[in-house]
């Protein structure tokens, strides 16, 4: 099993919108790095939703139900099936304190902080179970 996270602008679809829906699509992500990702992620793969726009932090968690592949409407885009797991308890963990940490320089989320979605290390998901963070 392998851990993701993606990104959502909480106004658009937001964790409590997935909760809601129990599953959704994600769709929308056409850069190649992050649709690299969306490619790479299999059925049991457990994916942490992230709120941008602001709040960026992690919010909850997702699993992959489904890779379903090439978005038919964007060439660009990739399809990836989600079904909700659970919503984090406040406070979440934020992106200023996972780069605050200094663990993880090569963590694309500090890196690459606009990358919609990617892998995340083990060692990033073992910090962030160790925050209370967990599956």
């Amino acid at each position: 099993m392998n851990y993701f996270l993606a990104k959502t602008d909480p106004v658009t679809y937001s964790i409590s919108d997935l909760e809601k829906d129990k599953k959704t699509t994600w769709d929308g992500v056409r850069n190649p790095t992050a649709v690299q990702a969306l490619k790479a992620m299999q059925p049991g793969d457990l994916v942490y939703i992230y709120h941008s726009q602001g709040e960026s932090a992690i919010v909850g968690l997702a699993k992959v139900v489904k890779n379903v592949g090439a978005d038919p409407k964007d060439a660009k885009s990739w399809l990836v099936e989600f079904e909700f797991i659970k919503r984090f308890p406040e406070p979440f963990v934020t992106l200023q304190e996972i780069k605050a940490s200094g663990l993880f320089p090569d963590f694309r989320l500090v890196k690459q902080s606009r990358l919609s979605t990617m892998a995340v290390p083990a060692e990033v998901v073992k910090w962030l179970e160790g925050k209370g963070v967990k599956a």
